[in-house]
Order: C-alpha cells, then structure tokens, then sequence
C-alpha cells in the first residue's frame, strides 16, 4: 500500500459567475501546519493537474499557518522557499502561527511561552533538532537559542508574506475578513485571526474569499467562501483549490496508515 492516498483525478466543483483572468491557472494551498511529506505529495499533483490544463501563467497562493503542531516546520520553509523558480508567480500570506514565530524570533520570552502553547513547540523542535536538548532548556535559554538556529532566509521569507491577495473574482486570505468592511480596509488582525464574526457570515464580500485557519472535515463551501484547511497536522489530509476561468476543483493528498 503506498504511503499516500492521492486523489488523482481533481474533484471539479460547480462552476460558478467567479472567475479568474483569461490565461492564469492558480492554486492555493490550505494550512500545512509542518507536515512536509504532505507538502511535497500535494505539490507533486499539483504539477500534474497543471500539465494537463492549458494556461499562460500558473500561479501559486500558500494560505499561511506553514509552521507549527507537525513535526518539519523548518523544512517546509525551506521548500516553499525553493516554489520561486517553481511557479510564474508565488505568493506566501502570513498566518496566526507564523505571526507568532516572527515574535518570538525577537527573542522576547513572553512571546515565545505564547509560540509554544499555540503548537510552537513542533516548530522549536524542529530547528533543535534535539529533542533532550529542548526537554532540558528554560524558556529564557530557549528564546535566546531558539532565533540563533533560524536560519536569516527563513525569517526574510517570512517577514515578507502577504495578508490579503486578489485575483479577478477571487480573494485570498489566511482566517478570513472582517463582515462589512472593503477588502481594502481590513484590519491584519482580522485577515489572520478572525474565525466566528466570518464564518457565521452570510454577508457578500466584494470577492469571493478562499480561505484556510478554521479545519473543516472536507472542503467548506458556501455562497461567500470556500474553506480548505482540512486539518493536515491532525487528519493527514492537506488540500489545494485550482482556479481557471470560471472553473475550480480541488486537489488533495492524505496520509495512510503504514
């Protein structure tokens, strides 16, 4: 049995009035959460769905909440570093999680206790690189350690993430948007944090909003906002949404048990 469940064949979703600009195929990839392996197996089918689909530039939107809880943060930047020559165009937003790691990489205490508690600890580990050493370390230790083995690409890629991305019909944000306000006036902690005032919204927001932060089981759609964090730390199921014109259909891998 192979270690993943591809889904080789894209679920196609209804095609809808949204639509993106002739000639760009673009994908967006949910909350990858430190799970590199799904990370790399998505993007593997991803390349293959794009052979398939004529385009002119084949653009990719990572959602944010790249680090943390699963167990290769460290490495997941360092491929999505690498996606630049891979894509005509990539764009990288800033989630809750790496909004948090940016803090602690300041070396302040307080901030990395919080980075810890909200599942930093996968991504401290990760660049530790030892685990003993990590069991045996005070957090005053830790946040003075702890910046030190990041490497200065790492933190570059990451202080230069994006909040808000648009593209024709389509918004692309890391939690949501704020209900009522123009895309062009949301707050960032709304764009990287918010979760009940959006999601229980029926509101139209100008655009329609892909986003990840909240897990759903499968793909959450609705009239105003398509959903696609399925929970790869936790269920081993990492999703991308594809967009060409007015179509869009969904790629995704999952984790089996070996």
């Amino acid at each position: 049995m192979s270690f993943f469940s591809r889904f080789a064949r894209p679920r196609a979703a209804p095609p809808t009035s949204r639509a993106v600009p002739d000639g760009s195929l673009i994908y967006a990839i949910g909350d990858i959460h430190g799970r590199d392996d799904l990370f790399a197996a998505l993007l593997d089918e991803i390349d293959a769905d794009r052979s398939r689909r004529p385009h002119e530039q084949c653009i990719l939107v990572l959602l944010g909440d790249l680090v943390d809880r699963g167990p290769d943060s460290d490495k997941v930047i360092d491929r999505a570093i690498g996606l630049r020559d891979r894509f005509d165009r990539m764009h990288h937003l800033i989630g809750n999680h790496e909004e948090c790691m940016l803090a602690a990489l300041t070396g302040e205490v307080r901030a990395l206790r919080y980075f810890i508690r909200i599942g930093g600890d996968a991504t401290v580990r990760s660049y530790l690189r030892d685990d003993a050493l990590y069991e045996a370390t005070s957090f005053e230790e830790l946040a003075d350690i702890f910046p030190r083995r990041v490497p200065q690409s790492h933190v570059d890629f990451l202080g230069c993430g994006e909040d808000l991305v648009e593209y024709g019909d389509y918004v692309f944000v890391h939690a949501g948007v704020r209900p009522g306000v123009a895309l062009d006036r949301q707050k960032t902690s709304d764009l990287r944090w918010i979760r009940e005032d959006f999601l229980g919204s029926e509101s139209e927001h100008g655009r329609m909003v892909v986003h990840g932060h909240t897990i759903s089981e499968d793909v959450e759609r609705r009239a105003n906002r398509i959903g696609i964090d399925t929970g790869a730390y936790a269920t081993g199921k990492l999703t991308a949404i594809g967009l060409s014109k007015s179509d869009h259909w969904f790629v995704q891998v999952q984790h089996e048990a070996a």
